[in-house]
């Protein structure tokens, strides 16, 4: 058999590849009936996703080890998945005032293919290994590979390498049973069966990626210590809507008034954490900062034990 019947084979038994039976007539529908369809197979992503909470917790838990060690979550992947990895890096140090290159995203073909599809990519097992070696993968780190198909080359190759070093590794699919997840010591293998059209695994395959990025990014800023209650108490006031948020935030933190906060925030260089600490502690910005130094960054332990 050559490679490229091995391959059609193996594309036979992916969930990701099968034909929808309520979109087989898709190119007949108007717009109000496509729309309907995609929504009704939309639903059924976040069904899916919650037969695999168990895995999807383990990675939060070791990701959120890595973060509070002092080490890194890495998500890599090709094509739409590698994608949704970067965003999802790209939006922890605003969202959660991350330091750059706490959580990265690996883009199999690199940032290039961010923009321009290089579906090449993802067959370059080397690029794979030699990205991660690039960046200087630990054994500390989280390492989480993203693929659709569950048996994209260059993540493989990649998650490999990251159990070769001890990393501790997790796949993030669309299969429900995958290489990826066979090589990871955590499978998350999320089938939300066939896609509308069919193999386009930007629609509910991206859509089970980007769902299950959110709730290990988060879980894990969380467990660092980057929220109070349910505030994002270490977001980056880089523009005026942030600004506002900020204020906000301190406001609902502490009952203070507008100007109040405003004040608080301005003494402690914009730290939203740091005011909410020196008004509920009644401390100044110097005092707050160190006694949030004591609690790992973390408010509720500080607030509480007040």
């Amino acid at each position: 058999m050559s490679d490229k019947d091995t391959l059609l084979s193996e594309l036979d038994r992916l969930d990701t590849e099968g034909s929808n039976l309520e979109s087989h007539r898709l190119d007949e529908l108007s717009p109000p009936d496509i729309a309907a369809l995609i929504n009704r197979e939309d639903h059924k992503v976040a069904l899916a996703i919650k037969l695999h909470l168990g895995p999807i917790a383990t990675v939060i838990g070791a990701a959120t080890k890595s973060l509070q060690s002092g080490h890194r979550i890495i998500y890599q992947g090709a094509g739409t998945s590698g994608r949704l990895g970067v965003l999802d890096a790209a939006e922890c140090p605003p969202t959660f005032g991350a330091e750059p290159g706490v959580v990265v995203g690996l883009l199999a073909g690199g940032l290039e293919a961010m923009f321009e599809a290089k579906e090449g990519a993802e067959d370059d097992r080397f690029a794979g290994v030699s990205d991660l070696k690039d960046i200087g993968l630990t054994a500390g780190d989280t390492l989480v590979g993203i693929s659709a198909s569950g048996r994209t080359p260059y993540v493989m190759a990649g998650l490999e390498y990251g159990n070769e070093i001890g990393a501790q590794t997790a796949a993030i699919t669309c299969s429900r049973v995958s290489k990826c997840g066979a090589i990871a010591d955590t499978a998350i293998d999320v089938s939300p069966g066939p896609e509308v059209l069919t193999g386009s695994t930007r629609m509910k395959a991206g859509s089970v990626q980007k769902m299950i990025l959110n709730m290990i990014s988060t879980g894990a800023m969380v467990g660092a210590g980057k929220c109070y209650g349910n505030l994002m108490v270490d977001v980056q006031a880089t523009n005026a809507k942030l600004e506002a948020r900020a204020i906000r935030i301190v406001m609902q933190a502490t009952q203070a008034s507008k100007a109040q906060s405003e004040a608080a925030l301005q003494a402690c260089g914009g730290s939203a954490k740091t005011a909410i600490a020196a008004i509920l502690l009644n401390s100044s910005p110097e005092e707050a900062e160190a006694l949030l130094a004591e609690t790992g960054g973390k408010l509720r332990p500080l607030i509480e034990r007040s």
